[in-house]
């Protein structure tokens, strides 16, 4: 059996039970992993000085495959997110987020199987910024004017949106290329090219280019983005593979995790040519971390993701069916699906949920 060396980040709040449950599975599972634990997030900042260490960042170079916890991200100030930090570092440019219903998992639909591909290096999520007030901000309004591209008010604070013919091009060709390989038939762009004509609108331009060469082989279709959210809500088995921007691609998976069950269910990959990260879609927790009632299973789901990155499908495939029998027979599910399918009875703890799995692996 292949042994194989894996950075793991555990992260903050509840990252340090869901990614010691998932190093429990995996274990279970038989695969030969030897991790190399390296640290990132808040606490961080008092050790290191920084919220990504660059020992973290190095650990991922060796080992070029990592699996984190959530970390938190202040919202409004302090340090930009160590997620965003890690994709520009290692060159991570698409993230994928497969959206699968499971057996009582209190999701709206039982029959979702979709995946959402994101691009993850520009867009207004490469975070160039200018403050209100800012020289910066004042020669932008200035050019604005200037070209006559439109009035921005002068106590404005400025992101810039920029959408690029080489990033589009490499994100939609890996949804192509996604779609072929796990046998998906068809991918859809999404988009606000009849408002943004110059971003959005190069970004469409781009996904119809690329989609011709493979015209025969995986479908294309193009929709409006908001059109695209209220398409998924209403009937989500319309979609296969879709391809977004950045910011959209963000908030389509949430609502797409809303559909099946929620953000606990949700796993996710952040790919390069080099390197590859997976991780839990959801958030850091912090009001219940500490007090074993977090649920693991979007970090299981992502390590299952990442056993078939490393070839080992057949372990991936046997935590992915555990999954579902655990949730199907429904004794040992945590509080948040508990309450999502209106369940009875006490809800089982993080340690507890870990266990049942074990054992359905068995």
């Amino acid at each position: 059996m292949a042994q194989h060396k894996v950075t793991l980040i555990p992260g903050d709040g509840i990252g340090v039970e869901t990614s010691a449950a998932m190093r429990r599975v995996v274990e279970a599972s038989g695969v030969d992993i030897v991790w190399d634990v390296a640290p990132a997030g808040a606490a961080c900042v008092e050790t290191h000085g920084t919220p990504l260490p660059r020992e973290t960042i190095e650990s991922v170079r060796r080992t070029k495959v990592a699996i984190k916890g959530p970390v938190a991200t202040p919202v409004g100030t302090g340090f930009r997110s160590v997620n965003v930090a890690l994709r520009k570092e290692l060159d991570l440019y698409a993230c994928l987020r497969p959206v699968r219903s499971l057996p009582g998992a209190g999701g709206r639909y039982d029959d979702v199987d979709l995946v959402i591909v994101r691009e993850n290096s520009e867009d207004l999520y490469a975070g160039v910024e200018f403050e209100e007030g800012s020289e910066g901000a004042r020669r932008l309004i200035e050019l604005c004017e200037e070209e006559g591209a439109g009035s921005i008010r002068p106590d404005s604070g400025i992101s810039i949106k920029s959408i690029s013919v080489t990033a589009s091009e490499r994100i939609v060709r890996h949804a192509f290329e996604y779609a072929l390989e796990r046998g998906r038939k068809k991918v859809t762009a999404a988009h606000k090219a009849n408002i943004m004509k110059h971003s959005d609108g190069l970004f469409l331009r781009v996904a119809r280019d690329v989609a011709k060469e493979y015209e025969g082989r995986v479908a294309f279709d193009e929709r409006i983005m908001d059109a695209c959210c209220m398409n998924l809500v209403m009937d989500p088995t319309q979609f296969d593979v879709i391809v977004f921007p950045n910011l959209y691609g963000d908030l389509a998976s949430d609502l797409a995790a809303g559909l099946v069950g929620g953000l606990g269910l949700a796993p996710g990959a952040n790919v390069g040519e080099e390197y590859a990260v997976f991780e839990a879609v959801h958030g850091s927790a912090p009001d219940i971390a500490g007090q074993n009632k977090a649920n693991p299973t979007a970090q299981i789901m992502s390590a299952a993701m990442m056993l078939d990155h490393l070839g080992e499908t057949d372990a991936a495939a046997r935590i992915r069916r555990a999954v579902c029998a655990v949730y199907a027979e429904g004794a040992h599910l945590t509080g948040d699906i508990r309450r999502a399918s209106g369940s009875a009875g006490a809800p089982a703890t993080c340690t507890e949920f870990t266990e049942a799995l074990v054992a359905a692996l068995d």
